[in-house]
């Protein structure tokens, strides 16, 4: 500041450590093909909004329903779901669409779901245009209709039904076709479509859509179809999660991802490239003979674990039990224990809520030969139900032989990373290196004193060094500033031993 004039001047200056606000550890994203909706991914808090956005179950080998609902029942809070389309070699599939008037009107998201959808402009109640918009599960059989005049009539219903009321033509207007529909819609946007220089006219009751042209390309899903890669707005899957509104995703899951070759190497190593994800992987089904799970044959990961057998969990449209992978069950586990417990409590010795049955019973002799290899077992024990009975990667190193140790180190160094960007561009000097080290001192004290280090001291429990022991002078002279952070993780106990002996009456105990 520059003083020109005599008298009494207040600033303000900043001082000492920032605070460091910790990550959710535990926002999950679910990726794989839903009944509908759009390939960007969307935030879900519910079971009930992923059916408005996404649809029901469609399918009995179809998983993703399955996962987030799980997810939900065994406390999760916030989820994203990315839609996954078969790309049939890197081509799009396209979206239904078709003409209302001036307007054109597109589905959301593509696929041949699509063209089943019918659109609808009536006399508004106050003024302006009532827009109905209809959606059909399965194929009517015939073209699509009007419901309101064959509703007498013995024709398959729509399913669902959207009203946007007293429309207009009107930018300015809070009722303007786009502003109300875009966004809002969970089946179509709408856009000006008018002949070649002339304005789009105003949608006039009467005016219908029944939209078409909606494909499914491809047969398979591959990994390509996963990575998603492409241009701006056209991403989906782990593509689409690396854009920065997805950055508090934690834990990726992809139901089922055995049965799509290379998509669980892939998963991990996207999860370790990201730094700061962990993967979910699921055992493949029906597989009895539990030699032949060799998990880390394929992945040797300490940024994922594995989970053997599948649940079977009762149908909400049947009643009947299907058989289904564990993976979004145990995301919520993973949510319900970071939310009572904290992350660094291991997410195991928890009941799975949800799953009626195991696909298969496991002894303690199964158990002893799948711990070591980072197989994760459901088991089910009298009297106190199904639980998650392991907490291990998929590591060969044993320092990173933990789930809650991996998943701790994440979410540490995500809130300190994600917390000191006001450092880049200050003077870096002795005052900033001490100003650094004090903000992650106060934030890993925090840590310690809620139980997630070791030592009955603070400095048995982590250090933090910033000073010209982690910095040379040619890398100061090049705008590095290095901190050292080393933290004494608590681990499980895994196994609980107690000794036991035997001593003559009237001898003293030890």
């Amino acid at each position: 500041m520059v003083y020109l004039t005599p008298g009494v001047y207040t600033e303000e200056f900043e001082t000492g450590a920032k605070p460091i606000e910790g990550v959710s550890p535990s926002i999950t994203a679910i990726i794989g093909e839903t009944e509908r909706g759009d390939t960007q991914p969307q935030l879900l808090t519910s079971w009930d909004d992923y059916r408005n956005k996404f649809g029901g179950f469609f399918g009995r080998q179809e998983y993703v329903p399955y996962a987030v609902q799980g997810f939900f029942q065994n406390g999760g809070q916030l989820c994203y779901v990315s839609r996954i389309v078969p790309r049939d070699g890197g081509g799009e599939p396209d979206s239904a669409s078709e003409a209302l008037g001036d307007w054109k009107v597109t589905a959301v998201g593509p696929g041949e779901w699509g063209n089943r959808v019918f659109v609808i402009a009536r006399e508004g109640r106050v003024r302006g245009v009532q827009i109905d918009v209809y959606h059909w599960r399965e194929d009517p059989g015939e073209p699509l209709f009007d419901p309101e005049v064959r509703a007498n009539e013995d024709k398959p219903q729509p399913h669902i039904r959207e009203t946007f009321e007293d429309l207009d033509a009107d930018e300015s207007s809070i009722n303007f076709y786009e502003k109300r529909i875009n966004g809002n819609s969970r089946f179509i946007e709408i856009e000006p479509d008018p002949p070649a220089g002339a304005p789009p006219a105003a949608i006039a009751p009467g005016d219908v859509a029944a939209l078409g042209g909606g494909v499914d390309t491809g047969a398979n899903l591959v990994v390509a179809d996963f990575d998603g890669e492409g241009e701006p707005g056209a991403r989906q899957g782990l593509a689409a999660l690396d854009e920065p509104d997805f950055r508090d995703v934690a834990i990726v899951y992809a139901p089922n991802s055995d049965e799509v070759a290379g998509l669980q190497a892939r998963l991990a190593n996207y999860c370790e490239d990201s730094k700061y994800r962990f993967a979910i992987l699921d055992s493949p089904a029906r597989k009895s003979d539990i030699g032949t799970l060799t998990p880390r044959a394929d992945v040797d990961s300490k940024y994922a674990a594995y989970y053997y057998p599948w649940i079977k969990v009762t149908s909400a449209e049947t009643g009947a039990l299907n058989l289904v992978p564990p993976g979004g069950h145990i995301a919520g586990i993973y949510a319900r224990s970071d939310t009572q417990r904290g992350v660094f409590k291991a997410p195991a010795n928890e009941t799975i809520n949800g799953a009626v049955e195991l696909e298969f019973r496991l002894t303690d002799a199964d158990q002893g030969r799948l711990n070591p290899i980072g197989v994760n077992v459901l088991r089910a024990f009298p009297g106190r139900g199904r639980r998650v009975w392991g907490a291990r990667t998929l590591s060969s190193d044993p320092a990173w032989k933990y789930v809650n140790v991996r998943r701790f180190f994440n979410f540490v160094e995500a809130s300190i990373d994600r917390s000191t960007q006001w450092v880049v561009f200050e003077p870096n000097n002795e005052q900033l290196w001490a100003r650094v080290v004090q903000t992650i001192k106060q934030f890993l004290r925090t840590q310690w004193r809620a139980g997630a280090l070791m030592g009955r001291k603070e400095e048995q429990a982590f250090y933090v060094r910033a000073d010209r022991s982690t910095m040379t002078q040619n890398e100061i002279d090049n705008g590095r500033l290095i901190v050292e952070i080393g933290l004494a993780a608590t681990k499980p106990a895994e196994f609980v031993i107690f000794r036991f002996t035997q001593f003559t009456a009237g001898s003293q105990a030890a």
